[in-house]
């Protein structure tokens, strides 16, 4: 499978499968259903692959020197015979994407934005109020004990996401997974605390080229509304700058027009567009 996604990314420019669907080739515990076409030439290889989220999300790819043999469409009807509200990720909405969503009658239904920025021109944040303090997961774990930090960190993040497919809902195994992740830096957890209250979190990820990303920000329910935004984004991209990421880059919802506005505002552009058809 691998050698199919890379080969897939390198034609395309962008990859076909998301952090979490790569993750799910291997981990069970996803949860996730693939279904598969092998190279007829006897090599066993996957020529194209649909995988299927418990939550109805589907991403594809077929090996760019098998395309407009109808693998695309078969796999994709094959998921929807499955699942027939399933949801296709496009990753940077490619025409060819694009094509294949209109042959099947599926039409755009959530918008995803990467925006990006160089460290240099990046603009200016807020300072921290007196009274919050900004630790690392490290730091937190050795003042307050690992299972309060975890559980406050839960806590949060499921107020802040409540509405969220992918984020929302999540369970102490469902965060240890995600601090299973290769990339995974502890010290890239930074933690806003109001005294022994955690009021929000923002956790960064760090790229193989060392390009940084906002990979989560949630604040608390109780902060919301008291300028708390700038701060927690704050501590996030201090971190990053700190380790010398030339370059940040995050992920917001299209159709967050008081974030992408703030995002812009910090310097920010859109780079890349991931869109789901249903």
């Amino acid at each position: 499978m691998r050698p199919l996604l890379a080969a897939a990314a390198e034609h395309d420019g962008i990859a076909a499968f998301s952090e979490a669907f790569e993750l799910g080739l291997d981990d069970a515990r996803a949860g996730h259903t693939h279904l598969t076409v092998e190279d007829s030439g006897g090599k066993g290889a996957v020529i194209a692959c649909a995988a299927l989220a418990p939550d109805g999300s589907c991403e594809l790819v077929v090996d760019p020197r098998r395309r407009r043999e109808g693998l695309g469409t078969a796999l994709a009807e094959a998921v929807r015979r499955r699942d027939g509200g399933a949801g296709f990720w496009a990753h940077g909405d490619l025409p060819a994407a694009r094509a294949l969503a209109a042959e099947l009658g599926l039409t755009p239904q959530r918008e995803l934005l990467v925006m990006g920025v160089d460290a240099a021109e990046l603009g200016q944040l807020p300072a921290i109020p007196d009274g919050f303090e900004a630790l690392s997961y490290p730091e937190a774990a050795r003042r307050f004990g690992r299972e309060r930090v975890e559980e406050q960190w839960l806590e949060v993040n499921n107020e802040a996401f409540s509405w969220h497919p992918e984020q929302g809902g999540w369970d102490l195994d469902r965060l240890h997974r995600g601090m299973e992740a290769e990339w995974f830096d502890p010290d890239g957890v930074r933690l806003l605390y109001d005294g022994a209250t955690l009021a929000g979190f923002h956790w960064t990820k760090r790229h193989p080229d060392g390009t940084g990303e906002v990979y989560v920000v949630g604040l608390a329910s109780r902060y919301r509304g008291e300028g708390m935004g700038g701060p927690l984004m704050r501590v996030g991209l201090e971190y990053l700058i700190g380790v010398g990421s030339p370059q940040v880059i995050l992920y917001v919802e299209a159709d967050n027009e008081p974030a992408v506005k703030r995002y812009r505002q910090l310097g920010f552009a859109v780079r890349e567009r991931h869109v789901v058809y249903k």
